[in-house]
């Protein structure tokens, strides 16, 4: 299978109305109760040939700002400022716009502008959805070309994919959304344990699988990244764990997000 140019998240870019690969994933937790974390868990899919870095200061043009950054186009997937306690993570939709190829940019700048100025109306970009976080709660952010839509989460576990927050049209939401929200979160620091859980037990399903290998679009993308972030008013942690084979589970997973350094401020 031959890997195509695509833009700074990795998705194609020449993938045009009512095309969409189906990758990333998001499992979110919305407090019911003012003060307490959100907490987001995060599968990046990609190219695993296409060079990137993890969480860190990649962009001196926006101090403050850490991310997952795409080397070859100098984009962001996930993007964070801890000090203003905001997060953003992108995930690709399906355009459903006639425009050219020519009259569309880069969806790499869009988790970067939603920190800083924030999304437009219009985006000039093709479809997108964008999690949004910040210390008071969540939205989700979706362009398909045509119209933005911006709604706020309401409190409890919700899963973000490729289409409609929660929708039951996409498999892995169909079948493991009621399984995150069973599996609750852990008391402890380690809050993320019970879905890793669920993910490891996704693997057995590959049709519904939360760490995927897809072709689409003569493009392969893979899971390579897990990230889990708390947010709320007493601070910020992050930590990451990539997959030791893209688009596998490994039993030391979980431990790599457990034992790796954390990116904290309070």
């Amino acid at each position: 299978m031959r890997r195509r140019a695509a833009c700074s998240h990795g998705i194609p870019c020449s993938q045009g109305a009512g095309s969409v690969g189906r990758v990333c994933t998001v499992v979110i937790d919305v407090p019911a109760a003012p003060g307490d974390p959100v907490r987001l868990l995060a599968v990046r899919d990609e190219d695993r040939d296409r060079p990137w870095r993890g969480l860190g200061p990649w962009w001196p043009d926006r101090p403050g700002v850490l991310g997952v950054r795409d080397d070859r186009a100098g984009g962001a997937w996930l993007t964070v400022d801890p000090d203003r306690r905001r997060l953003a993570v992108l995930l690709n939709r399906e355009d459903l716009s006639t425009r050219a190829d020519d009259e569309v940019v880069s969806r790499g700048a869009i988790a970067l502008d939603a920190l800083g100025g924030g999304i437009p109306d219009h985006p000039p970009t093709r479809g997108f959805n964008l999690v949004e976080v910040d210390a008071t709660g969540a939205r989700l952010v979706e362009w398909d070309g045509l119209a933005v839509r911006r709604t706020p989460l309401s409190p409890g576990t919700h899963m973000v994919a490729h289409h409609a927050m929660d929708d039951a049209g996409t498999p892995r939401i169909a079948r493991w959304l009621e399984e995150f929200r069973r599996a609750g979160l852990a008391a402890d620091s380690a809050w993320w344990e019970p879905w890793m859980r669920v993910v490891e037990q996704s693997t057995h399903d590959p049709a519904s699988a939360i760490l995927r290998r897809d072709a689409h679009d003569g493009l392969v993308l893979e899971s390579l990244l897990v990230c889990a972030v708390s947010i709320g008013p007493d601070g910020v942690e992050m930590r990451e764990a990539r997959l030791a084979e893209p688009g596998h589970w490994d039993a030391a997973l979980p431990t790599r997000l457990l034992t790796g350094d954390p990116l904290s401020r309070r």
